[in-house]
């Protein structure tokens, strides 16, 4: 600690320190006061700038150090001096003291804070940064809020002195004003309580609201200022147009028709987006045959003998496209027509703010959602063009089996994909460009998965940069970079698998200048506002998920806001937001990764149980994997949990409704699991947790109960 902040601190203390031992707080009391009130009224009567003065300098010293003597004072002041002088002086000698406690509480503690509390100050520090002034505006407001807390706290966070004076200053003086108005009662009065009265209580609560009524109005005023530039139409065609029939925008249009709006649904290409043609349902319908043919190989090891299977690749994928085909009609034309979704097939063009294109006509409509998607990456390799690639997008119309596939990417699509074309018995290898897959998860964790890959003999080529593709006489190679190494892999099939991009051109948003993130989504705040305030985006084209579930709970919180934000609005909750990558065995997680624990310094205790432990996985050949969690530290809420193993994205469920309904392990514990399943493994977690927090000197004393027992 600096000099500065040791005589600071010194200072601090010393001040403290005689007002208590010294029984300062006497002579700042109401009784004191009033015991006194006519000579010190007529001492301001003879000495007007002198009292004046010694009043300001002795508001300011107690508002600077936060003694409890400040709403006296203020009342005070309004006896002595009558409302509009007494205002004055209370005005800005209360700003000038809050100030000082705040540059106090910057130089002494702000440092050791952000050290040891900074996931919880980066919280505020973005609240600050979007909406700082409202945000201590209204907390100047309500008037039984302890200021001097929140000169403590303003000092922790980023604001600048200049705003927090200014703001401060603009912020007390409703309050500020009611007090020194009673305080000009004093002369009749001879207790607190009265002035205290009803009335004057309804004030103070009506300052309270006050914060959220200017918050509206001025947002109502960015608003209208944003749309003034275009022409608003005296009626609307539809309540709310939505383009994007993936599962954002099907899920939009859905509960817009539930409430009976008026609602117009736009897509230019197939009805369910990615995940039913490209994704979610056509990758788990390849997996499970990949799955069978796995089983079938290794039948051996639950005592079959199975003739050698043969994979029908043609058949394998026109099952897919046959899956796709029998879950399609969920998501169809005819399904939303009669659910009463104006369906258009075409695409949409975004004339202005109130008005859509969609092949010929015009649609007005009081509010957009936009649920465009997002669409593979390629990244620019040099040879690239003319060879044969795939993305996760295209790759469901081959129908002829590779003799080389290389995959490039080893995040979830990638390793999907790569394991399930393996155990059809494509030769497959794995590219990434780190040391690791599946990233986002821990690496323990992850590794799993890849102990699982490399024993069925999935290579691997981990470090290892695509940088080129070469055309020879066989066919095709792609070109690796490690160190100062090169490799060449032949290929006549070749996978990305390498990110996705949002789709945000191509339908008019960048004429409407909408703010776009450093990542190339679309920017909203938390009601999933764009800039343009009656447009909405949800999805990938948003993220920060790039999931079905994800946009489907987006969905909800942008077409209620869009229908009834005037009325009541709703922030996006990502607090509990599970996933899981269906590889064999899978891996789901939800809250809390322990790399992510560390980043954001949040203490954490590490509790695990391995599935090779568990009776049906050991019953059914499935006893590989196992369970972590990060557990809060002295208690059992649950931060984190990650589950690798047969079933895992059934398994994390009753973590994920723990965390969100704020049910902890003892209650995990003492809930009754169906022998033998595997959701057993949650139920020994949490037993494991217990045996971890179990009290030494409990124990001990437990033993000698029952040694005096027997």
């Amino acid at each position: 600690m600096n000099f500065k902040k040791i005589s600071t601190a010194a200072l601090i203390i010393a001040i403290i320190s005689c007002f208590f031992i010294f029984d300062l707080g006497h002579y700042l009391s109401l009784d004191y006061f009033l015991s006194q009130r006519d000579e010190i009224i007529q001492y301001a009567a003879d000495q007007p700038v002198l009292s004046a003065a010694t009043f300001f300098s002795l508001y300011v010293l107690v508002t600077a150090f936060s003694l409890p003597a400040a709403a006296v004072i203020t009342l005070a002041g309004g006896a002595i001096f009558g409302l509009w002088k007494g205002l004055l002086l209370v005005s800005f000698a209360s700003t000038i003291g809050a100030t000082l406690a705040f540059l106090m509480a910057r130089t002494v503690l702000r440092d050791y804070v952000e050290n040891k509390f900074s996931h919880m100050l980066s919280r505020v520090n973005e609240g600050i940064a979007k909406e700082g002034s409202f945000y201590l505006f209204g907390l100047r407001l309500v008037p039984l809020f302890p200021f001097f807390a929140v000169n403590l706290l303003m000092g922790l966070v980023q604001i600048s002195t200049l705003r927090y004076f200014i703001v401060s200053q603009v912020g007390m003086l409703p309050g500020t004003f009611i007090f020194v108005n009673a305080g000009t009662q004093l002369a009749q009065v001879n207790e607190l309580g009265q002035i205290l009265s009803p009335t004057l209580l309804i004030s103070f609560a009506a300052l309270g609201v006050f914060p959220l009524l200017a918050k509206r109005l001025l947002e109502k005023l960015q608003a209208s200022k944003q749309l003034r530039a275009y022409a608003k139409p005296k009626t609307f065609d539809s309540n709310l147009v939505v383009i994007g029939a993936g599962s954002g925008g099907l899920v939009s249009a859905y509960i817009a028709a539930a409430v009976k709006a008026k609602v117009d649904l736009i897509e230019k290409h197939q009805m369910g987006g990615d995940c039913l043609n490209t994704g979610c349902v056509p990758s788990k319908a390849l997996i499970r045959s990949a799955k069978i043919n796995h089983h079938i190989k290794t039948a051996s090891h639950y005592g079959l003998s199975v003739q050698e299977s043969s994979v029908d690749f043609r058949a394998v994928m026109e099952r897919v496209q046959t899956v796709i085909d029998k879950i399609e009609p969920h998501d169809s034309i005819e399904r939303y027509t009669g659910l009463g979704v104006d369906c258009h097939k075409g695409e949409a063009e975004i004339i202005d703010p109130y008005r859509v294109k969609v092949n010929d006509q015009i649609i007005t409509t009081r509010n957009i959602v936009v649920a465009t998607g997002a669409r593979p990456r390629v990244p620019e390799l040099p040879g690239l063009s003319g060879a044969p690639y795939f993305t996760s997008d295209t790759i469901w119309s081959l129908r002829e089996k590779p003799k080389n596939l290389v995959v490039i990417g080893a995040g979830p699509i990638g390793c999907e994909l790569a394991q399930s074309f393996y155990r059809l018995g494509v030769t497959t290898t794995l590219v990434n460009d780190i040391g690791r897959i599946l990233p986002k998860e821990d690496a323990d964790m992850a590794l799993l998965v890849r102990q699982r890959m490399e024993s069925e003999g999935l290579p691997l080529k981990l470090e290892r940069k695509a940088v080129a593709v070469h055309k020879t006489e066989n066919g095709y190679e792609l070109e690796l970079q490690h160190a100062n190494e090169t490799e060449r892999l032949p290929f006549d099939c070749l996978l990305f698998s390498v990110g996705r991009i949002a789709n945000t051109k191509g339908f008019g948003l960048e004429n409407l200048n909408i703010d776009l993130s450093p990542q190339g989504t679309i920017k909203v705040n938390e009601y999933l506002q764009t800039s343009m305030p009656n447009i909405y985006a949800v999805g990938d084209v948003v993220g920060p998920y790039q999931l079905t579930h994800a946009a489907s709970h987006q969905a909800w919180y942008a077409a209620v806001n869009a229908l009834f934000g005037s009325l009541k609005r709703f922030k996006v909750d990502y607090s509990v937001m599970p996933w899981a990558t269906f590889t064999d065995p899978e891996i789901a997680r939800v809250g809390l990764s322990e790399d992510e624990a560390i980043a954001a310094n949040i203490p954490y205790q590490v509790v695990r149980y391995g599935i090779d432990d568990l009776d049906r996985a050991i019953a059914d050949g499935s006893d590989f994997g196992g369970i972590k969690l990060l557990v809060q530290p002295g208690k059992d809420k649950v931060l984190g949990a990650c589950i690798v193993g047969t079933g895992a994205g059934d398994l994390i469920s009753e973590f994920v409704s723990a965390m969100k309904h704020g049910i902890g392990l003892n209650k995990v514990l003492g809930t009754i699991h169906i022998y033998p399943t595997m959701a057993e493994a949650n139920k020994y977690v949490a037993g494991e947790w217990k045996r971890q927090n179990v009290s030494a000197k409990a124990l001990s004393f437990l033993t000698s109960f029952h040694r005096w027992r027997r």
